[in-house]
């Protein structure tokens, strides 16, 4: 077939599924509004779910790292690119969240397939939620264990898995929050079948740290779990980017060793670290803008209902409105759009087949006007 003719047809392929992705340039990017095109809209599709990522206590923190590390690490934290910052950073980190050692990723992605990519070993086996991120599942397909996939949050599904016999280790993958149904992992269940087994429990709470749980600390501690693994994320609540994971001393000094993604990647900028040292201040102290994110999460949930939206049973941030069709789900992303309110809409694979949808996120920064006027732009599409 050849290289050029394989890669036109998978694009043809995209384009017939109205699966086709496009990126889009903006001008301007805020939790609460963003500009394209010259046109300022209401920004419903941000992770930045408490308006951090324009505080200027952390563009200061960065702007005053980088006067004084640079703007890059320089290399590997394994050669020279381990500074002050970052070992301040995971120390903060480690004690906020009650564990031994802290380890910083450049990304979630990239510390869930470190993680699972270092420990896992032929003979054992992998048992993830079937809604685990991609991270998740590929860094589990990849490696030379055995993945199985438990029925989304059924801790009696998991318990059928761990039944089975195993003649090595056992490790169980789910999230504190799912990134595209907003509810939340059953992680006391899951966590106590899991030790039953002799097993490890990994957490990847990217959408639950900052926003759940006392000081933002996260799903885990809303729910009374100290998981073996638990990774967070920086890009959403924290509202810069990067990544950590959480782990006792051992495991820790295992990663160091054998981890390929933080022995082969650049440290994260010095400057980046110094900022999320800021970000991490700001989301301890945070009580009042995870209110407001509360208040505006009930004011859409009730508006919603009054307005017979099928949203999905969340309370948190993520509010899918399930859509069904692709072809729908663009259009109606699109109609919105000409309301003045930016919303994704969300198609396969990211979601299974059958469940394209539109991705609505709430932040701290959205004012009450600002969630009316989505509800109207919503009703109006939905007339349509």
């Amino acid at each position: 077939m050849g290289w050029q003719q394989r890669i036109e047809t998978a694009l043809d392929v995209r384009r017939q599924q109205q699966r086709w992705r496009q990126r889009t340039l903006l001008t301007v990017n805020r939790a609460g509004w963003l500009q394209h095109d010259g046109r300022r809209y209401r920004n419903f599709s941000s992770n930045d779910y408490l308006g951090l990522s324009d505080d200027a206590r952390i563009i200061a923190a960065w702007q005053q790292g980088a006067a004084r590390y640079g703007v890059g690490a320089g290399a590997s934290g394994h050669v020279t690119g381990y500074a002050l910052p970052h070992g301040e950073l995971e120390a903060e980190l480690a004690q906020w969240l009650g564990y031994p050692r802290a380890l910083l990723f450049n990304s979630g992605y990239a510390a869930n397939q470190a993680a699972i990519g270092a420990l896992a070993a032929a003979g054992d086996r992998i048992l993830a939620d079937k809604l685990a991120h991609a991270s998740l599942l590929e860094a589990a397909s990849l490696s030379p264990a055995t993945l199985r996939r438990f029925t989304h949050n059924q801790a009696a599904s998991l318990h059928r898995l761990l039944a089975s016999p195993c003649s090595g280790e056992t490790l169980v993958v789910t999230e504190g929050v799912f990134s595209m149904d907003g509810d939340s992992a059953p992680l006391e269940e899951l966590h106590a079948l899991t030790q039953q087994a002799g097993g490890w429990l990994l957490v990847d709470d990217a959408h639950g740290i900052g926003v759940q749980g006392e000081q933002g600390r996260g799903s885990c501690w809303q729910q009374h779990v100290r998981p073996e693994l638990l990774v967070i994320t920086f890009g959403k609540a924290f509202g810069v980017s990067g990544a950590a994971l959480l782990c006792n001393e051992q495991t820790a000094d295992y990663l160091v060793q054998f981890a390929r993604h933080l022995i082969y990647s650049t440290a994260m900028p010095p400057a980046q670290a110094e900022a999320l040292r800021a970000a991490l201040r700001a989301v301890q102290q945070g009580d009042d803008l995870r209110q407001q994110l509360a208040a505006n999460i009930a004011r859409f949930r009730q508006g919603a209902r009054q307005l017979g939206l099928p949203l999905v049973p969340s309370a948190t941030a993520i509010q899918p409105l399930l859509v069904g069709d692709e072809g729908k789900a663009l259009a109606r992303s699109d109609a919105l759009r000409q309301r003045g309110c930016w919303v994704t809409a969300i198609r396969p694979p990211t979601v299974p087949p059958g469940g394209a949808r539109l991705r609505i996120t709430l932040t701290a920064r959205h004012r009450a006007e600002d969630i009316d006027s989505l509800l109207e732009a919503l009703h109006d599409a939905q007339s349509e």
